[in-house]
């Protein structure tokens, strides 16, 4: 029992001094305070990657909070082309007009949704078993059913399907990207991003320079005639028309061609980014420790600035960043 005891005292040891050894971003030149930040009028309570859920369970959508209510025990899916998309675990599924609230299309789908996607009477579904789907929102048919790899565990930026004419894009859970047509209602093909085990979802998609652009937290692809791909310890990716910008786990911000070659890079060290914008001439890089870094966008001049904000929900809002109660604006 002794030996038991003296040896449980020192895995508590040994715990404490990681935890009091570990290292955070320290800029050695922090210009000032960043002018535009302060106190919101919103609380953030849970986010989508492009509408956010506010205290009283209200949805803040392009800077305005809108007449639509999150119901208890329902997560708050996203907006898509007019439409707010809410869900239970057991996969009922509501879609409320952002601009009329009273303009409500409901599907019971019997499984847990991890996001959706809108493009006129097209509803494409991701769902938590990596299972798609497409569904005609007139009738509440099924449209196609495509079964992917279960996920062990992801990364909580979970990427919408991506609808374009007949195409309908997915960002898969298991680090593929399928491609599928939704008036013949075949999948065209399948590509892998990457093959990690764990978080190994799609955490980022765009059309880049007539390329498809995805990535995971383990590699990024360009996808065009051929396919490329590179590694990189992922914690975020944004990009303007011509040029991709990589967050990585190691402090690192790098700036990549759409062919994924590697213009430059600017190392900030321990720094743990929470979210970048590109804003103008300049990329916006928030960091954990409350710090908002202004970085020109060839990565050659950067200032630090004190940001005005705690833990909580990221949310990125057009030029605005929100953090639990606070705003950061770039503009």
């Amino acid at each position: 029992m002794k030996t038991l005891s003296l040896a449980f005292i020192s895995l508590l040891i040994l715990f404490f001094s990681a935890c009091s050894s570990k290292k955070v971003y320290e800029p050695l030149d922090v210009k000032d305070d960043w002018k535009y930040c302060g106190r919101s009028d919103v609380t953030i309570k849970g986010i989508s990657p492009d509408a956010a859920m506010v205290e009283d369970r209200k949805v803040l959508l392009k800077g305005k909070i809108i007449d639509i209510t999150i119901p208890e025990h329902e997560k708050l899916l996203g907006y898509s082309d007019g439409w707010v998309m809410h869900a239970d675990i057991d996969g009922n599924l509501t879609l409320k007009y952002a601009t009329d609230s009273k303009m409500v299309e409901k599907f019971n789908l019997k499984r847990t949704i991890a996001t959706a996607s809108i493009k006129d009477n097209l509803l494409a579904v991701l769902f938590v078993n990596n299972e798609m789907a497409l569904y005609s929102i007139a009738d509440k048919t099924l449209l196609l059913k495509e079964q992917g790899d279960a996920p062990i565990v992801v990364n909580s930026k979970i990427v919408k399907p991506y609808i374009r004419d007949d195409l309908v894009i997915f960002s898969t859970l298991d680090g593929k990207i399928v491609i599928i047509n939704s008036q013949t209602k075949k999948k065209l093909r399948t590509v892998i991003v990457s093959t990690q085990e764990h978080f190994n979802n799609i955490i980022y998609f765009n059309l880049l320079e007539n390329k498809i652009i995805a990535a995971s937290g383990h590699k990024i692809l360009s996808l065009a005639q051929k396919e490329i791909r590179s590694e990189y310890d992922i914690r975020d990716v944004v990009s303007d028309e011509k040029t991709i910008f990589i967050a990585t786990k190691q402090g690192e911000i790098i700036s990549l061609t759409s062919d994924l070659q590697q213009n430059t890079a600017l190392k900030f060290p321990f720094a743990h980014f929470m979210g970048m914008i590109v804003g103008g001439e300049h990329l916006y890089a928030l960091e954990k420790e409350g710090y908002i870094i202004e970085i020109s966008k060839d990565l050659a001049n950067h200032t630090v600035y004190k940001a005005c904000i705690d833990e909580g929900y990221v949310y990125i809002d057009g030029k605005i960043f929100f953090v639990d109660d606070k705003y950061i604006s770039v503009e």
